[in-house]
């Protein structure tokens, strides 16, 4: 039996996403940029996924730009942040995302800005009252925080950030990669000048996402090329990802509640399914909570003879999941979001599943079984 379980790391395409996005891959190849029949029905195509979009996150058209995914929005907001509006310090956290933490250590390592981490709680979550401390006592901040942690599923206090960086007039961006499409937004309503998104973490096409920057800010090119995304980003349009990309995003918010309560269904289910069958069975961060990313159930299973070896023993299964393992060999240094919040257990596995509305209760139970079998030898200590 083939079981996917690592949707956070990217979810298989719609097949309603892949009948809207044929007639672009096939009949209509015009490009956006060209001023013929050709060109002008695909740039109308794209201008009306972003008008989608837009209406979906209750926002104005002109504050979505296309790029080409989570990674590079990432990078743009921050540099806007330096390079446009004169941020001359960045606060973030130890568990965001690789491009975050990397982008933002590479621009304080230049001499650029300064660089803080705001503190975590136990669990995982900002800790607001040293945010506000860090906010308080430098100007010209940009705040980076991820919506929904990808590995152990906390989710940030959105609006309540945003009012801290507006007391303090901070620009903020907020991660949204992985809360994109399972969660509603009103951008209209929420104070923050940048989320960003990645469609294929939510059944669209990979290699195309968004970026919202808010009308107030006030952006210089960042790829110069031929002008497209109104300056900011030139380089062809990837036409048929847009398509797609919309088109995921509509499916999502339609069917919203739906596979809401599905899949936090099915991950109580495992949760409740390991707490049952494996002693000494740990959750990590609010990943066993309701009030969490839906999607991820983080475990970090008991010292057994197997520990090195789950993430491997499980793909010969053929179970997909994905690992901030603990190494004892000392082969991996692990994952860095367990280790900032202390939930690293040297010879233990910790393991990330992820859900998504295509997952099934007969795969969960399934992974459920192996990961039995694989945990029975426990080191007693």
């Amino acid at each position: 039996m083939n079981v996917y379980l690592d949707n956070a790391a990217t979810t298989p395409i719609d097949p309603e996403v892949i009948n809207a996005m044929m007639p672009w891959l096939t009949d209509h190849f015009g490009n956006p940029s060209s001023s013929h029949a050709f060109g002008r029905k695909t740039k109308v195509a794209i201008e009306q996924s972003r008008r989608t979009i837009a209406k979906l996150l209750n926002c104005a058209p002109s504050e979505i730009y296309f790029t080409s995914g989570g990674t590079e929005a990432d990078n743009l907001a921050m540099h806007i942040a330096v390079n446009d509006l004169g941020c001359t310090h960045i606060i973030t956290s130890p568990i965001e995302h690789s491009a975050i933490i990397k982008t933002a250590q590479k621009l304080a390592d230049s001499g650029k800005v300064k660089l803080s981490l705001v503190k975590l709680t136990q669990n995982g979550h900002v800790d607001l009252q040293h945010l506000e401390e860090l906010l308080s006592t430098h100007p010209r901040t940009y705040v980076t925080l991820m919506h929904g942690n990808n590995e152990i599923g906390n989710l940030l206090p959105l609006n309540a950030v945003g009012e801290l960086c507006k007391k303090y007039d901070a620009i903020f961006h907020s991660d949204t990669v992985q809360t994109m499409g399972h969660f509603a937004f009103n951008l209209a309503e929420t104070h923050v000048h940048f989320i960003n998104a990645s469609a294929h973490k939510f059944h669209g096409p990979k290699g195309i996402g968004f970026i919202y920057v808010n009308k107030s800010v006030k952006a210089n090119p960042d790829i110069v090329g031929g002008g497209q995304e109104r300056g900011l980003r030139g380089g062809t349009e990837n036409l048929y990802g847009i398509v797609g990309m919309a088109k995921a995003l509509e499916i999502c918010n339609r069917d919203m509640h739906e596979h809401q309560v599905y899949v936090s269904d099915l991950k109580q289910h495992m949760a409740n399914s390991l707490e049952m069958s494996v002693p000494g069975v740990v959750f990590n961060g609010d990943s066993r909570n309701v009030d969490s990313l839906y999607t991820v159930l983080n475990v970090t299973f008991p010292e057994n003879q197997n520990s090195d070896m789950m993430l491997f023993l499980l793909d010969l299964e053929g179970i997909a999941c994905s690992g901030g393992s603990a190494c004892s060999s000392g082969a991996t240094k692990g994952s860095h979001v367990l280790d900032a919040i202390g939930a690293l257990k040297p010879g233990c596995a910790s393991i990330r599943f992820s859900f998504s509305r295509m997952s099934t209760k007969a795969e969960v139970d399934y992974a459920v079984a192996k990961v039995l079998e694989h945990c029975k030898s426990v080191v007693l200590a």
